[in-house]
């Protein structure tokens, strides 16, 4: 009993070990990540006023066509500083996603075989590309249909009535732009966690071809909570996600074949 005893003492001792070195490594790489974030922080809080002028282009072009003095607003003494906070933080997190990826490989990846690394690491290269694919989308394409409709319930009034004009708060606008660009990124990252699944068995491309009409629902509710109440994102959104399930089924489908002729060969050349 005392030797039994003593080994399962010694197993447990050992698993610490492993345990103990992975969490300071995982304490190691958020520790380079936060540092990251802060340091782009600063410095896109010294260009705050470009980045601002960047998001605010897409409304300004809209509203340049419409004539008059029209602006953003602000209606709290605090509310034009704490924006600027806002868009540096959220150029931080932005620029800083491609390190952050990074980090995670890097902590993943003394686990991996060498062969592993080498298919890992496309999707280390494809997660960020995608990500800046979805905040350019909705930055190049939805933000002007999306503006131009909202401006469409502008009226000019008449006798006897008062004009309805949209006057958009600074701090409400940049947070409808900033939650849809990390909105559509992160969407964008579909055919990155479906792949990943597949490589590790959890999902197959026959399965996910089978729930493709609950992925279109899905679809469509996420763009409805993510993006605003009209047609023109919640659209735009739930779309390019329909073809990313469709090329994360065709991702997978390929990952299962390579696998099946991979398991071939070695039943040919046990």
């Amino acid at each position: 009993m005392s030797d039994t005893g003593n080994d399962t003492k010694n197993e447990i001792e050992k698993s610490k070990a492993p345990l103990l070195e992975h969490l300071i490594e995982l304490r190691r790489r958020l520790i380079h990540s936060f540092i990251a974030i802060i340091l782009l922080f600063f410095v896109s809080y010294y260009f705050a006023t470009n980045i601002y002028d960047f998001l605010v282009q897409p409304l300004a072009d809209i509203l340049a066509g419409t004539g008059g003095n029209r602006r953003l607003i602000f209606t709290g003494l605090h509310e034009a500083f704490f924006t600027y906070i806002k868009v540096s933080f959220f150029a931080a997190l932005f620029l800083a996603f491609p390190f952050i990826a990074t980090q995670i490989w890097l902590f993943v990846a003394p686990g991996l075989y060498k062969n592993e690394k080498r298919a890992f690491l496309p999707f280390l290269v494809a997660t960020p590309i995608l990500f800046f694919l979805g905040g350019a989308l909705v930055y190049y394409l939805i933000f002007p249909l999306a503006w131009k409709f909202f401006l469409g319930f502008e009226t000019m009034g008449g006798p006897g009535s008062l004009p309805i004009q949209l006057l958009p708060k600074v701090d409400e606008y940049l947070s409808l732009v900033m939650r849809l660009i990390f909105a559509f990124g992160l969407c964008f990252e579909l055919p990155v966690l479906m792949t990943l699944l597949g490589r590790v068995g959890m999902v197959t491309s026959k399965g996910l071809a089978e729930k493709r009409k609950y992925a279109v629902v899905s679809a469509f509710i996420a763009a409805a909570l993510l993006t605003p109440p009209d047609v023109i994102s919640q659209i735009g959104l739930a779309l390019p996600v329909l073809l990313l399930y469709e090329i994360s089924i065709v991702s997978v489908r390929l990952i299962e074949k390579k696998r099946d002729a991979i398991k071939a060969g070695e039943e040919t050349n046990p």
